[in-house]
């Protein structure tokens, strides 16, 4: 039977190692006065939490250098930096989500440096500084199908060894994963988080072909 960890505080717990808030907390209600995120970066989401799993049975090497796109929060991010001494740039288009991701850093004491920027502008330039590309609930939308398949072909022709995407399994999520098939290395897995509860969904890993 696995250890309780009972929390130290109200609507604070625990997730693959590191500390999260719940929307209660009252450090989340104070700043959702302040900070009113637009872009479905209102709470963290569940597919962050297959990606730590995954990561968990098929680790990053140590202190690589990160990038997840399409942050929010953060919580994901969080988890690089502190399970693996990962150096990671948070990116999101909405610099509304930065404040909850500097608080969650803080709290897991470890540094996430924010950039406010589209994943659609990314260069190579700026992807062939990182060794691992990470995202969840990304590919909600059609428009953006093409767009994260070409950043995937951009980040890979850079040098960047892994892509890590998860989704719940949304149609362009798949469609996504099959534009890149036809490139580059694609396995796709269903997968399921246990923390901090369970939920399933579908985890890619794509490198270069």
């Amino acid at each position: 039977m696995p250890k309780l960890e009972r929390s130290p505080e109200p609507h604070l717990y625990q997730a693959y190692g590191i500390y999260l808030l719940e929307n209660k907390h009252k450090l989340i209600r104070q700043m959702k006065k302040r900070y009113q995120p637009s872009v479905h970066g209102h709470r963290p989401w569940d597919s962050s939490f297959l990606v730590m799993d995954y990561l968990q049975h098929r680790p990053m090497t140590q202190r690589s250098r990160v990038i997840e796109v399409g942050s929010g929060w953060g919580p994901l991010s969080v988890f690089c930096a502190s399970r693996f001494g990962a150096k990671v740039t948070a990116l999101d288009i909405d610099p509304e989500v930065f404040p909850y991701l500097k608080v969650l850093a803080e709290l897991n004491n470890v540094k996430v440096e924010p950039l406010v920027k589209s994943f659609k502008k990314l260069s190579s330039e700026e992807l062939g500084e990182f060794d691992v590309v990470v995202g969840s609930d990304i590919c909600f939308w059609d428009e953006l199908v093409k767009p994260l398949a070409k950043l995937v072909t951009r980040a890979l022709d850079a040098g960047v060894k892994r892509v890590i995407f998860a989704d719940p399994g949304r149609p362009t999520f798949y469609e996504m994963c099959d534009l890149c098939n036809k490139k580059h290395k694609v396995s796709l897995s269903e997968w399921y988080a246990v923390e901090p509860e369970r939920f399933e969904g579908e985890v890619v890993e794509i490198r270069a072909g």
